[in-house]
């Protein structure tokens, strides 16, 4: 007799542990296999972004990962003559975070896994490797192996985050669409950071590339270009590290070097995210060169956007049409993304000198441009998630005469919606999402938003772990507090950001999911019209609306 969970996920690295967390504050049964005895406990990726930060904030544990980061990490791109190129050094804080911080991921990892000690409904299972999958119409059925023999585990749904050579996904026979680089990376890290300077620099030099970054509790990373011909075996072949590192610190040999690992740089992406009850997440599902430091980042936005969804359907709250729309908005900004991280590595890894000798003018071109460079510093060029499809409902420009002709008002649907800090209704400087609640919200500018919401819709919201917002003006938060209906939550937007926000859109009401991706947008008068669109985009079933 096979043991039973609502979802079954494979391999406990930072995408399943992200997951598990957001099914574990869902409520969901869930368990997670992973192979291997414990935690992998070397670095891999050494960049978290501002909307991973936020997903650590929506889990609950964005205080225990924070010492482990260095914030608004800047980066140096130069040349072969440590001539600066370009400096990357977003300040701005559009969701809440900095935008760019260096992290150490195994101790992020071992915070999402004690994190998942608040949940009784959610195991981890190291040491339990998955053999085989059998399928019926009732869920999916893994077969395990573990020290004491072999067992089943039932899940109405597997997800796989079972990294780059994942077993799901050759299960499935999915095709692993892209390329492998011919160079190879040779990362050393190094304890007691002999240099200390806090930011990162990638080294554009024709003869070998390089990057070297600072990282929290005094360690410094090292990354260096491998050539065809040069073996795997001479990252332990000490003249040979020494010889590379000589350029860059006084005396090689005194270094505390902590590890030595060498990397394959892969761009794919996986034909499918969904067969059926299986997804994949992650580097499963995707995987790219480092140098854009969006890898990880990209595993927890899947995360975000496939826990709410999963969690509906497994709960009866929306029907299992809802989990196509994963693939669907996901893939697209993955494929971006590994386009980013290709262009940025061809950028820093190049070897030919008539190239790099242009790159190296355009970068001067760039320095003399105002706009160009400052959208270079601030990480302009980052593809932000933007999704046209899925769980989103069209914003028409509205043709009312009491507004002004803004016909090039920017549309927020699909996209994140920023997280300033506001006072909360105790008084309190919060952020906007701790203020609010982190599931589905109706926000709604200057107006109580019961006196435009059924109360067939609020109740329906309420049942998906949903909040009514009422956003105001600081000055006015005790007024609007006393004068808000039941269940109708108050905001003061103390820094004006909300009101400039608005300000910019011919919309005063937007509807928000629980990854903060924008639903949908309307004036005041048409919200309950367009929340039920939200609902029926959302595939919330009509039994549970009808409850």
């Amino acid at each position: 007799m096979s043991d039973r969970k609502d979802v079954i996920i494979i391999g406990a690295g930072p995408v399943g542990l992200t997951l598990a967390n957001l099914l574990g504050q869902f409520g969901v049964s869930t368990v997670v296999l992973e192979g291997r005895e414990e935690l992998i406990d070397y670095p891999r990726a050494v960049g978290i972004d501002d909307e991973a930060l936020r997903t650590m904030q929506t889990i609950g544990l964005v205080e225990k990962v924070l010492p482990h980061t260095v914030p608004d990490q800047k980066i140096r791109v130069v040349n072969g003559d440590r001539k600066i190129l370009a400096e990357i050094n977003p300040t701005t804080r559009e969701f809440g975070w900095p935008r760019r911080n260096g992290f150490i991921q195994p101790l992020v990892d071992k915070a999402l896994l004690e994190g998942l000690a608040r949940y009784p409904h959610v195991e981890v299972r190291f040491g339990s490797q998955v053999s085989a999958f059998a399928s019926d119409s009732d869920g999916v059925t893994a077969t395990v192996s573990t020290a004491s023999g072999e067992e089943q585990i039932t899940g109405r749904y597997v997800v796989g985050c079972d990294g780059g050579r994942s077993l799901t996904r050759q299960h499935l026979g999915l095709a692993f669409e892209g390329e492998t680089r011919p160079t190879r990376g040779l990362v050393i890290d190094v304890a007691n950071d002999p240099i200390g300077t806090p930011h990162a620099v990638f080294g554009g030099d024709p003869k070998r590339g390089y990057a070297t970054l600072s990282l929290p509790h005094g360690i410094r990373r090292w990354e260096f270009t491998l050539f065809e011909g040069e073996s795997e075996e001479l990252a332990e072949d000490d003249a040979f590290v020494f010889d590379l590192l000589a350029p860059h610190v006084p005396d090689p040999a005194g270094l505390n070097i902590i590890r030595r690992r060498v990397y394959a740089h892969h761009a794919r992406v996986a034909e499918k995210f969904r067969v059926g009850r299986f997804l994949l997440a992650g580097d499963a599902a995707h995987v790219m060169p480092v140098v854009a430091g969006q890898g990880w980042n990209s595993g927890i936005r899947d995360a975000l956007n496939l826990g709410w969804k999963l969690a509906a359907v497994v709960q009866g709250k929306a029907s299992d049409k809802l989990l196509d729309s994963y693939e669907g908005e996901r893939r697209e900004h993955v494929k971006a993304m590994v386009a980013l991280s290709l262009n940025m590595a061809n950028l820093v890894t190049d070897h030919n000198r008539l190239r790099t000798a242009v790159r190296d003018m355009a970068a001067a071109v760039v320095d003399k441009m105002p706009k160009a460079r400052a959208r270079l510093n601030s990480q302009g060029y980052k593809p932000m998630p933007k999704y046209e499809h899925g769980v989103v409902v069209p914003s028409e420009l509205p043709t009312w005469k009491a507004l002004p002709d803004r016909g090039d008002a920017p549309r927020a649907v699909g996209t994140l919606f920023p997280q300033p800090t506001v006072r909360n209704e105790e008084g309190r400087s919060v952020l906007l999402d701790d203020a609010t609640g982190q599931g589905w919200r109706v926000i709604v500018w200057n107006n109580d938003p019961r006196a435009f919401v059924s109360e067939a819709e609020a109740q329906t919201l309420a049942g998906l772990g949903g909040t009514l917002v009422h956003a105001v003006p600081a000055t006015q938060l005790t007024w609007a507090k006393a004068a808000a209906a039941p269940g109708v939550r108050v905001v003061g937007d103390e820094s004006g950001v909300l009101k400039a926000w608005f300000d910019e859109r011919p919309f005063s009401a937007i509807v928000v999911r629980p990854d903060h991706v924008v639903a949908a947008e309307c004036i005041a008068q048409e919200l309950n019209d367009v929340l039920k669109k939200v609902f029926s985009v959302a595939d919330v079933t009509l039994a549970y609306q009808n409850a």
